[in-house]
């Protein structure tokens, strides 16, 4: 079902069958630099499926602990989830926090037989800003700026993506800067001007317009999820994209909630929506294992 307006009345998170363990590591970049990687494990036998959790936060907010409600109800699930404290303004401003994803990517494939899975499970997902820079590095696994941080644990694999879930995505951000321009929204406005260099580059890191060019490599299965209320992006960014991203042979599925607001998951995690929402996630990543 390629895109349909859910229903989530009565709908239930599934049952906890997974005892999990949260755990603080650490991924070495090339300068010595460490990044942490909140990960949430299942304790169960394998072969699990693994995903690297990229938080929103305007590109400028948040940690590794934003989507704790998200990455431990998928780990109850039979997921691992790989959350990175990747760099942010100053230090990470476009286009080095991708090359943190990028990095984190490979060095959770590194690591996937030890916490049970197989590199080739290896998936994605991001919120908000996370869903621009998981997307943008999804769709340019091969680009050299991105790949730099090449560490000796992780040269052996790349940040191919088997499948992915971006929700609330900001999936063109120059024009959600232009929005914010027309509608003088503040908070928007300094969090890209903390982020971009300039529009040229909201134009290149831009995955609706990677898709629209056609500079983008394989692409994997993925998953969308937005709400119909939020106010933070145009109200058809996401159904666009899903449709670009058609286009140009994927295979992406749209799950739009009804009067839900921009990071409803977390925002109100008692919710049906939520509940639902976390369940369509889980079940998405489950059904790419085989």
């Amino acid at each position: 079902m390629p895109h349909c307006k859910v229903t989530y009345m009565q709908q239930a998170l599934p049952n906890r069958t997974f005892e999990i363990e949260i755990q603080d590591m650490e991924c070495p970049r090339p300068d010595g630099s460490m990044m942490l990687i909140r990960v949430a494990r299942p304790k169960g036998a394998g072969p699990l499926p693994a995903i690297v959790d990229i938080h929103g936060g305007g590109w400028v907010m948040g940690d590794r602990r934003q989507n704790a409600i998200i990455d431990d109800a998928l780990a109850a699930k039979g997921i691992v989830v790989a959350a990175p404290e990747f760099r942010m303004p100053p230090d990470g401003a476009y286009p080095v926090s991708i090359s943190d994803v990028h990095l984190a990517i490979r060095w959770l494939k590194a690591n996937a037989s030890a916490f049970g899975g197989r590199p080739d499970l290896v998936g994605g997902l991001g919120t908000s800003s996370g869903g621009h820079q998981l997307l943008t590095c999804m769709l340019r696994p091969d680009e050299a700026r991105f790949g730099a941080l090449v560490t000796p644990s992780t040269q052996a694999f790349d940040a191919t993506l088997a499948y992915a879930i971006a929700a609330w995505p900001v999936a063109d951000p120059l024009r959600r800067f232009r929005m914010a321009q027309e509608k003088q929204i503040k908070n928007l406005l300094d969090a890209h001007a903390a982020y971009w260099p300039s529009e040229a580059a909201m134009a290149e890191g831009n995955p609706q317009l990677l898709l629209e060019r056609g500079e983008h490599g394989k692409l994997p299965p993925l998953l969308v999820i937005q709400g119909t209320s939020d106010d933070n992006l145009p109200h058809d960014m996401a159904s666009n994209f899903a449709a670009a991203y058609r286009k140009a042979g994927g295979e992406a599925t749209l799950h739009e909630f009804e009067g839900q607001p921009h990071t409803f998951i977390t925002r109100n995690p008692d919710s049906d929506a939520a509940k639902h929402a976390l369940k369509l996630m889980a079940e998405f990543v489950q059904g790419q294992v085989r």
